[in-house]
């Protein structure tokens, strides 16, 4: 887990800032500590390498061993990792589980969405609704939990919303035009476009999106507006729902048969997992 580094640093500078002065002065030199990460509820586990990194980077000399799967569905009482080592480990233990924890919790909460989900065709995708510096981290827990990563970031793929509608003009010429010069000046880049309305779909169909984003739409709208892609005759794009989505909307836009739902709530809703670190001295 080296990628995550800089994040993982960041965050240890931020915690143990000049020295532990607790464990410092109240824990004997030479003292050698044990000690268990324990799920305290179920869920999906995500984030172990993580943790071992930080005890890695601030507790030198400790040992690990991960004892679940990246991945795994875990319950109360299951032993996640056995850390052995200098009192450091008690220095790392905060940060080590703070990732952990959250990490697990967007798996568990990715994890949910998807399993709604019926229909073969459409998956699950997060968003950038994320905590600022742990979009890598989020996204990678997103993915643990099973759901896809929408766009890393501005850079990576266009999404053309309604605020960039009205400001290039709202018409679909003028659309089109943008559109030709963001092919021509970044050939490859993957344009998503949102619509509001059937009237908007209709209207911006054929300007050759790779994504038509259903945007707060009503059921009855959308459904109209998936058959209208499905039907159409030029290039087809991706369908993508998005707009408050919870589990219960997720549950029945996904009848439809949309290619995409992408639900913010991924990141930005997700509740730590309650796990522990019980330690004991050797």
């Amino acid at each position: 887990m080296k990628e995550f580094d800089a994040v993982i640093k960041a965050a240890l500078r931020e915690d143990i800032g000049s020295g532990d002065v607790t464990t410092r002065f109240f824990v004997p030199l030479g003292t050698r500590f044990y000690g268990e990460m324990r799920a305290k509820d179920k869920g999906i586990v995500c984030g172990l390498e993580v943790a071992r990194r930080v005890f890695e980077l601030a507790a030198k000399g400790s040992r690990v061993k991960i004892a679940v799967k990246e991945g795994a569905r875990i319950k109360k009482g299951d032993v996640l990792m056995k850390i052995e080592g200098p009192a450091s480990i008690l220095t790392a233990e905060r940060t080590a589980l703070n990732f952990l924890q959250h990490m697990s919790g967007v798996a568990t909460r990715a994890a949910l969405f998807t399993a709604v989900v019926k229909h073969p065709r459409t998956k699950i995708y997060d968003t950038r609704k994320t905590l600022p510096g742990l979009r890598a981290i989020e996204k990678y827990a997103a993915a643990c939990g099973g759901a896809r990563n929408h766009r890393l970031g501005l850079y990576d793929m266009a999404m053309i919303k309604d605020n960039h509608v009205a400001l290039a003009g709202g018409s679909a010429e003028a659309l089109a035009r943008r559109i030709k010069a963001m092919r021509r000046a970044k050939p490859g880049l993957k344009i998503e476009l949102e619509v509001q309305s059937l009237a908007q779909l209709k209207a911006f169909l054929h300007l050759g999106a790779d994504v038509i984003m259903l945007d707060n739409m009503g059921y009855a709208a959308m459904k109209k507006a998936i058959a209208l892609i499905r039907s159409y005759k030029g290039k087809r794009p991706e369908i993508e729902i998005s707009g408050g989505v919870d589990l219960k909307k997720a549950a029945r836009y996904s009848r439809l048969g949309p290619d995409r739902i992408s639900v913010g709530s991924i990141t930005s809703g997700a509740k730590p997992l309650d796990i522990s670190f019980e330690v004991k001295t050797k």
